[in-house]
Protein backbone atom coordinates (compact mmCIF):
# COMPACT_ATOMS: atom_id res chain seq x y z
CA UNK A 1 0.00 0.00 0.00
CA UNK A 2 1.23 3.50 -0.80
CA UNK A 3 2.15 5.54 2.22
CA UNK A 4 0.18 8.75 2.29
CA UNK A 5 1.52 12.20 3.12
CA UNK A 6 1.96 13.24 6.74
CA UNK A 7 0.41 16.61 5.99
CA UNK A 8 -2.26 17.77 3.59
CA UNK A 9 -0.98 18.20 0.01
CA UNK A 10 -0.09 21.72 -0.97
CA UNK A 11 -2.46 23.29 -3.48
CA UNK A 12 -1.59 23.35 -7.15
CA UNK A 13 0.44 26.28 -8.45
CA UNK A 14 -1.22 29.50 -9.52
CA UNK A 15 -1.23 30.66 -13.14
CA UNK A 16 2.14 30.54 -14.86
CA UNK A 17 2.45 34.31 -15.32
CA UNK A 18 2.19 35.02 -11.58
CA UNK A 19 4.30 31.99 -10.62
CA UNK A 20 7.25 33.34 -12.61
CA UNK A 21 7.45 36.48 -10.52
CA UNK A 22 9.75 36.63 -7.49
CA UNK A 23 7.91 37.70 -4.34
CA UNK A 24 10.03 39.13 -1.55
CA UNK A 25 7.47 40.68 0.83
CA UNK A 26 8.31 38.27 3.65
CA UNK A 27 7.35 40.90 6.24
CA UNK A 28 3.76 40.58 5.04
CA UNK A 29 3.89 36.81 5.35
CA UNK A 30 4.53 36.16 1.65
CA UNK A 31 6.72 33.32 0.45
CA UNK A 32 9.71 33.96 -1.80
CA UNK A 33 8.94 32.05 -4.99
CA UNK A 34 10.53 31.70 -8.43
CA UNK A 35 10.31 29.39 -11.43
CA UNK A 36 13.57 28.32 -13.05
CA UNK A 37 15.18 25.78 -15.33
CA UNK A 38 16.72 22.69 -13.73
CA UNK A 39 19.28 20.63 -15.61
CA UNK A 40 19.38 18.11 -12.78
CA UNK A 41 15.62 17.56 -13.00
CA UNK A 42 15.89 17.28 -16.79
CA UNK A 43 18.51 14.55 -16.42
CA UNK A 44 16.41 12.75 -13.80
CA UNK A 45 13.41 12.62 -16.14
CA UNK A 46 15.58 11.68 -19.11
CA UNK A 47 16.36 8.48 -17.22
CA UNK A 48 12.71 7.52 -16.74
CA UNK A 49 11.50 8.79 -20.14
CA UNK A 50 9.75 6.08 -22.12
CA UNK A 51 9.21 3.91 -19.06
CA UNK A 52 6.00 3.32 -17.13
CA UNK A 53 5.02 1.88 -13.77
CA UNK A 54 8.14 3.06 -11.93
CA UNK A 55 8.14 3.83 -8.19
CA UNK A 56 9.52 7.25 -7.18
CA UNK A 57 10.20 8.63 -3.68
CA UNK A 58 9.85 12.38 -2.95
CA UNK A 59 11.50 13.48 0.31
CA UNK A 60 10.11 17.02 0.15
CA UNK A 61 6.67 16.15 1.47
CA UNK A 62 3.55 15.74 -0.64
CA UNK A 63 2.51 18.55 -2.97
CA UNK A 64 -0.41 18.06 -5.33
CA UNK A 65 1.66 19.40 -8.20
CA UNK A 66 4.39 16.77 -7.83
CA UNK A 67 1.88 13.98 -7.24
CA UNK A 68 -0.04 14.91 -10.37
CA UNK A 69 3.06 15.34 -12.54
CA UNK A 70 4.61 11.99 -11.61
CA UNK A 71 1.38 9.99 -11.73
CA UNK A 72 0.40 11.54 -15.06
CA UNK A 73 3.63 10.06 -16.45
CA UNK A 74 2.36 6.65 -15.39
CA UNK A 75 4.47 6.23 -12.25
CA UNK A 76 3.76 5.72 -8.53
CA UNK A 77 4.89 8.37 -6.07
CA UNK A 78 5.63 7.93 -2.36
CA UNK A 79 6.04 11.13 -0.33
CA UNK A 80 7.87 11.68 2.96
CA UNK A 81 8.21 15.06 4.68
CA UNK A 82 11.84 14.42 5.58
CA UNK A 83 12.47 17.70 7.42
CA UNK A 84 9.29 17.36 9.48
CA UNK A 85 10.34 13.85 10.53
CA UNK A 86 13.82 15.19 11.30
CA UNK A 87 12.31 17.86 13.56
CA UNK A 88 10.08 15.32 15.28
CA UNK A 89 13.02 12.97 15.86
CA UNK A 90 15.75 15.45 16.86
CA UNK A 91 13.95 18.66 17.77
CA UNK A 92 13.53 21.93 15.83
CA UNK A 93 16.55 22.74 13.69
CA UNK A 94 18.06 19.40 14.79
CA UNK A 95 18.82 20.56 18.33
CA UNK A 96 19.27 17.00 19.68
CA UNK A 97 22.43 14.95 19.13
CA UNK A 98 22.19 13.19 15.75
CA UNK A 99 24.91 10.66 16.58
CA UNK A 100 22.75 8.67 19.02
CA UNK A 101 22.36 5.19 17.52
CA UNK A 102 18.89 4.65 18.95
CA UNK A 103 17.58 7.93 17.62
CA UNK A 104 19.16 7.26 14.22
CA UNK A 105 17.39 3.91 13.99
CA UNK A 106 14.10 5.50 15.06
CA UNK A 107 14.49 8.18 12.39
CA UNK A 108 15.22 5.62 9.66
CA UNK A 109 12.10 3.68 10.63
CA UNK A 110 9.99 6.82 10.39
CA UNK A 111 11.43 8.26 7.16
CA UNK A 112 12.89 5.42 5.08
CA UNK A 113 11.27 2.17 6.18
CA UNK A 114 11.03 0.51 2.76
CA UNK A 115 12.13 -2.85 1.34
CA UNK A 116 15.43 -3.29 -0.44
CA UNK A 117 15.34 -2.19 -4.09
CA UNK A 118 11.87 -0.67 -3.72
CA UNK A 119 12.41 2.57 -5.68
CA UNK A 120 13.37 3.45 -9.25
CA UNK A 121 14.33 7.01 -8.34
CA UNK A 122 14.44 9.48 -5.45
CA UNK A 123 13.84 13.24 -5.40
CA UNK A 124 15.98 14.06 -2.36
CA UNK A 125 15.92 17.84 -2.93
CA UNK A 126 17.84 19.87 -0.29
CA UNK A 127 17.40 17.81 2.89
CA UNK A 128 20.76 16.07 3.31
CA UNK A 129 22.84 19.06 4.38
CA UNK A 130 20.85 19.29 7.64
CA UNK A 131 22.14 15.89 8.77
CA UNK A 132 25.21 15.52 11.00
CA UNK A 133 27.84 13.00 9.81
CA UNK A 134 26.59 9.89 11.66
CA UNK A 135 22.96 10.39 10.65
CA UNK A 136 23.91 11.38 7.10
CA UNK A 137 26.00 8.23 6.64
CA UNK A 138 23.10 6.08 7.86
CA UNK A 139 20.62 7.82 5.54
CA UNK A 140 22.86 7.49 2.48
CA UNK A 141 23.43 3.82 3.30
CA UNK A 142 19.67 3.25 3.60
CA UNK A 143 19.03 5.05 0.29
CA UNK A 144 21.61 2.81 -1.38
CA UNK A 145 19.63 -0.21 -0.18
CA UNK A 146 16.10 0.88 -1.04
CA UNK A 147 16.88 2.18 -4.55
CA UNK A 148 17.35 -0.24 -7.44
CA UNK A 149 20.71 -0.37 -9.24
CA UNK A 150 21.07 1.94 -12.27
CA UNK A 151 18.36 4.25 -10.90
CA UNK A 152 18.89 7.99 -10.38
CA UNK A 153 18.58 10.28 -7.37
CA UNK A 154 18.44 14.09 -7.47
CA UNK A 155 19.79 16.14 -4.54
CA UNK A 156 20.48 19.85 -4.01
CA UNK A 157 23.27 21.40 -1.90
CA UNK A 158 24.23 25.02 -1.31
CA UNK A 159 27.48 25.87 -3.05
CA UNK A 160 28.63 28.51 -0.53
CA UNK A 161 30.27 26.45 2.22
CA UNK A 162 30.72 29.43 4.59
CA UNK A 163 27.06 30.13 5.35
CA UNK A 164 25.85 29.90 8.94
CA UNK A 165 22.21 29.56 7.86
CA UNK A 166 20.81 28.56 4.49
CA UNK A 167 17.35 28.86 2.95
CA UNK A 168 15.30 25.71 2.62
CA UNK A 169 12.70 25.23 -0.06
CA UNK A 170 9.61 23.54 -1.38
CA UNK A 171 10.17 22.27 -4.93
CA UNK A 172 7.18 21.89 -7.26
CA UNK A 173 7.66 20.32 -10.67
CA UNK A 174 6.43 22.52 -13.52
CA UNK A 175 7.86 20.47 -16.40
CA UNK A 176 10.57 17.89 -17.00
CA UNK A 177 13.18 20.67 -16.88
CA UNK A 178 11.46 23.36 -14.81
CA UNK A 179 10.89 23.86 -11.07
CA UNK A 180 8.89 26.26 -8.96
CA UNK A 181 11.15 27.00 -5.98
CA UNK A 182 9.51 28.46 -2.87
CA UNK A 183 11.65 29.46 0.11
CA UNK A 184 10.11 28.12 3.34
CA UNK A 185 12.55 29.75 5.75
CA UNK A 186 16.16 29.37 6.82
CA UNK A 187 17.93 26.66 8.77
CA UNK A 188 21.38 25.96 10.18
CA UNK A 189 23.12 23.31 8.07
CA UNK A 190 24.80 20.48 9.94
CA UNK A 191 27.51 20.54 7.28
CA UNK A 192 28.13 22.05 3.85
CA UNK A 193 29.81 20.34 0.91
CA UNK A 194 32.03 20.94 -2.07
CA UNK A 195 32.28 18.68 -5.11
CA UNK A 196 35.03 16.56 -3.61
CA UNK A 197 33.18 15.94 -0.34
CA UNK A 198 30.02 15.01 -2.27
CA UNK A 199 31.95 12.55 -4.40
CA UNK A 200 33.23 11.00 -1.17
CA UNK A 201 29.75 10.96 0.38
CA UNK A 202 28.32 9.11 -2.62
CA UNK A 203 31.41 6.94 -3.14
CA UNK A 204 29.45 3.64 -3.03
CA UNK A 205 27.27 4.78 -5.94
CA UNK A 206 28.11 4.35 -9.61
CA UNK A 207 28.49 8.04 -10.53
CA UNK A 208 27.89 11.63 -9.40
CA UNK A 209 27.25 14.59 -11.71
CA UNK A 210 27.03 18.29 -10.76
CA UNK A 211 25.15 21.33 -12.10
CA UNK A 212 25.47 24.81 -10.55
CA UNK A 213 22.38 27.07 -10.54
CA UNK A 214 22.04 30.83 -10.30
CA UNK A 215 20.65 30.45 -6.77
CA UNK A 216 24.04 29.02 -5.84
CA UNK A 217 22.49 25.61 -5.41
CA UNK A 218 24.53 22.65 -6.58
CA UNK A 219 22.24 20.14 -8.29
CA UNK A 220 23.61 16.62 -8.00
CA UNK A 221 22.55 13.58 -10.01
CA UNK A 222 23.56 10.32 -8.33
CA UNK A 223 23.42 7.08 -10.29
CA UNK A 224 22.94 4.08 -8.01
Amino acid sequence: MLRGPRAAPAPASQAADSARALFTARQAGAVETAVRQSRGLEEFFAYIRGQAGLTILDLGGATQQNVSFITNLGHRLYSEDFLQILNESFGPDSAVDQSNAGRIEYFLRQALDYPEGHFDGVLIWDVLEYLAPALLAAVVERLHKIVRPKSYMLAFFHSDNKLEAVPYYTFRIQDVNKLEVAQRGSRHPAQLFNNRSLEKLFGPFESVKFFLTRERLREVIIKV
